[in-house]
């Protein structure tokens, strides 16, 4: 199929900074829908599958509603992502109009809640991240389950850090279990807190992100903040505290168990974890699928599913994702045929 658009009146600014230097935005539009952009001047041309161009076309008015600025890369990034995801809604719930949902681009208002962080701009960037936002601060217990680059962890330590800065609670614990993946512990130089700092470093790049190395740094100082692996947390109870259990689909159910409960008054926990990265020893059943099954019904717990739409990394991150996805729902069929 092929289409044809003219922007009109045509600006050259503004027309530059859609495409990019060298064409750079546009070549990464083609990567992620499969299709091929050709311009000159104002007019351009959209070949590709049945129904993709005139998507492609709505994704490039948009973004050129935005280009009396620079467009950069990571805004196109986004509107791809946001578009892509508009088009799976759309196929899951057919009706008239366009496919496209370009909204949730940085320099438009936020959709849903606005957190104080030192990131101004922070907000869900697509209905899942919205939702999940939602879920936690009106849920003493949320769990966001998905793949890598979908904002899980951001997100949640976001929450956590806007907590503690409207006084809400009194300090955020962050945790992870400390489950190897394909490596081993004892092979790391330095005592325990040194080897188990790498698999907490996610954590204190987001809090270094969304409070500074400064006032993280303080905070630490004055016990305002912890992160401790798992197996820290058993015997104790945490009142008045933001919790948030990170990589959880490496915990056992008994593990899962044991950090649910430890939950105090006044306090919030948040879950995070990908299904489809567990890194237990072959057999050994997850917490985190374990707890979805049993407290799925339960009042005042939320879950928050997110899918490779939801990935707002680079374009191929959320390609890769659904590759594998494929990949492990052909395994019954691969299976039947050898």
């Amino acid at each position: 199929m092929q289409l044809r658009h003219s922007f009109s009146p045509p600006d050259n600014t503004r027309l530059d900074h859609l495409c990019g230097p060298l064409d750079e935005h546009l070549r990464t539009i083609e990567a992620a829908f499969g299709v091929t952009v050709s311009r000159r001047s104002e007019q351009f041309r959209i070949e590709g599958a049945r129904g993709v161009p005139q998507q492609v076309v709505e994704l490039l008015e948009a973004l050129y509603a935005r280009s009396a600025k620079p467009i950069s890369a990571e805004m196109v990034q986004l509107a791809i992502t946001s578009s892509l995801a508009a088009q799976q809604r759309a196929h899951a719930n057919p009706r008239p109009g366009k496919v496209t949902d370009v909204t949730h681009l940085p320099d438009e208002e936020p959709e849903g809640p606005t957190l104080h962080t030192r990131r101004a701009d922070l907000h869900g960037r697509t209905p899942n991240q919205v939702l999940y936002l939602r879920q936690i601060l009106s849920h003493d217990l949320s769990f966001g389950i998905g793949p890598a680059g979908t904002g899980k962890t951001f997100l949640a330590v976001a929450c956590a850090v806007d907590a503690l800065e409207r006084s809400s609670v009194q300090r955020i614990v962050l945790t992870r279990p400390a489950v190897e993946a394909g490596e081993r512990l004892g092979f790391l130089p330095g005592d325990l807190t040194q080897k188990v700092d790498p698999y907490l470093r996610p954590l204190y790049d987001a809090l270094y992100d969304l409070m500074g190395f400064d006032r993280v740094t303080k905070a630490f100082e004055k016990g305002l903040i912890e992160i401790a692996p798992l197996a820290f947390m058993r015997g104790r109870t945490l009142n008045h505290a933001f919790i948030i259990l990170d990589e959880a689909q490496n915990t056992t159910p008994e593990q899962m168990k044991m950090f649910l409960t430890r939950i105090g008054f006044g306090s919030r926990a948040v879950v995070t974890g990908d299904v489809s990265q567990i890194d237990l020893p072959r057999g050994a059943k997850s917490g985190l699928i374990d707890a979805e099954r049993i407290l799925k019904r339960v009042n005042g717990v939320a879950f928050t599913r997110f899918t490779s739409a939801d990935v707002v990394r680079h374009p191929l991150v959320a390609r890769i994702v659904e590759a594998y996805e494929a990949d492990l729902a052909s395994e019954p069929d691969q299976a039947r045929k050898a």
